[in-house]
């Protein structure tokens, strides 16, 4: 059986595109030859299964009172038991916690990213029973972004999220990547770029064959 990667992230993962221009369908969705996780699988090679589990909207913990089933602590034991046997799960969530109805500062966010850790541990989907996981802190809010509905402050928290996530990875004792000089786009400063995709595939591909040896 191949080694199967859980990709649980929001729409980063799922691949939005912001601007269809970057997009070589024209829509609003990365095709296949650009999303990062289908760029990590062609990489990974036929020994890899790469499962992409990306929610627009997903947050670590927080339910969110405009849009439903958006907190990952509710969904990340289905997920991972819908995907058994798995070999490494990434999570790259944080962004969508900045959001202002959730109240919720740097610090909060890596408290939220530690509670989804102790819960995807507890999942028995590990291969061997022996939980593998990689946090990757999302590339931070651009200083052009302007969103009314995720409110203000965003950019701040953004910004300040990498020490705590990675102390968080760290004393959880699983890995961490920090992806900040992936490329978003300059519409809305908040999704990757095309470019921004094989930017964050590629440290991947680097990283995840460590990481399943």
């Amino acid at each position: 059986m191949k080694k199967h990667i859980v990709c649980f992230g929001d729409s980063n993962t799922h691949g939005y595109s912001a601007d269809p221009a970057d997009c070589a369908d024209g829509g609003d969705r990365f095709n296949e030859e650009e999303r990062w996780t289908c760029l990590l699988q062609r990489k990974l090679g036929g020994d890899c299964l790469v499962l992409e589990e990306g929610l627009s909207g997903r947050t670590t913990v927080f339910s969110d009172p405009l849009h439903e089933s958006m907190a990952g602590l509710d969904t990340i034991y289905s997920c991972l038991m819908s995907h058994e046997p798995v070999d490494l799960l990434i999570i790259m969530l944080g962004t969508n916690d900045t959001k202002e109805r959730f109240g919720a500062n740097a610090a909060a966010i890596a408290v939220g990213m530690e509670r989804l850790l102790l819960k995807a541990k507890t999942v028995p989907a590990w291969r061997g029973g022996r939980p593998n996981i990689l946090v990757v802190c999302p590339p931070p809010l651009g200083a052009g972004f302007h969103d009314e509905v995720m409110g203000a402050g965003c950019v701040a928290k953004s910004v300040a999220l990498p020490p705590y996530l990675e102390a968080v990875a760290k004393r959880n004792g699983v890995h961490y990547l920090d992806a900040a000089d992936c490329e978003f786009n300059a519409l809305d400063y908040t999704h990757l770029s095309r470019r921004g995709h094989t930017q964050l595939a590629e440290k991947l591909a680097a990283l995840v064959p460590q990481l399943l040896a």
